[in-house]
């Protein structure tokens, strides 16, 4: 069984080795390269998984390996932007990435954010019909992937409801 929890400072090492597993795995899936990730210092990872900058990171793990990862950055206007979700192949379809979103959607409300956005290639059938099941819409929004700007991604966002609101 695994445990979904936020990153620590002590974590940097596993958040560290799944972000960089994930962007071989999908490189076209995120807005950083590999290159750019691998070429943060330890210090920076430590950073990262502390929590004090803009970044939050949630973990799912089994045995003290990190088996998936979901990441996000609050924006002004109540929104927080998911910035990374990522399960281990083996570990798809097993409920952790549910569990990954479920816990960013309990952050996300519990710092007063009202909708979660994210952007996700609509030919990116399996994640999208994913976002979907978690209750994201999409909207009339396109922009293009940082790290690969001739594929266009589509925004989705999910809104809290008022019982999820009123109960932070």
């Amino acid at each position: 069984m695994w445990i979904i929890r936020a990153t620590t400072e002590d974590d940097w090492s596993l958040l560290k080795q799944i972000r960089l597993d994930a962007l071989c795995d999908a490189p076209t899936a995120f807005g950083v390269s590999y290159a750019t990730a691998a070429a943060h210092s330890d210090m920076q990872w430590r950073e990262r998984a502390s929590g004090r900058g803009s970044a939050h990171f949630v973990l799912a793990i089994v045995e003290g390996r990190a088996v998936g990862l979901v990441g996000g950055v609050i924006k002004p206007g109540f929104e927080l932007e998911l910035i990374a979700m990522w399960v281990r192949p083996e570990w798809r379809g097993a409920a952790v990435a549910a569990g990954l979103v479920g816990a960013i959607k309990k952050r996300a409300v519990e710092q007063g954010c009202e909708r979660i956005v994210l952007s996700v290639s609509p030919n990116n059938e399996r994640a999208a019909a994913f976002y979907r099941k978690q209750g994201f819409t999409f909207l009339p929004e396109w922009e293009p992937l940082d790290s690969d700007p001739r594929i266009q991604l589509q925004k989705m966002a999910w809104r809290a409801t008022t019982a999820s609101i009123k109960s932070r």
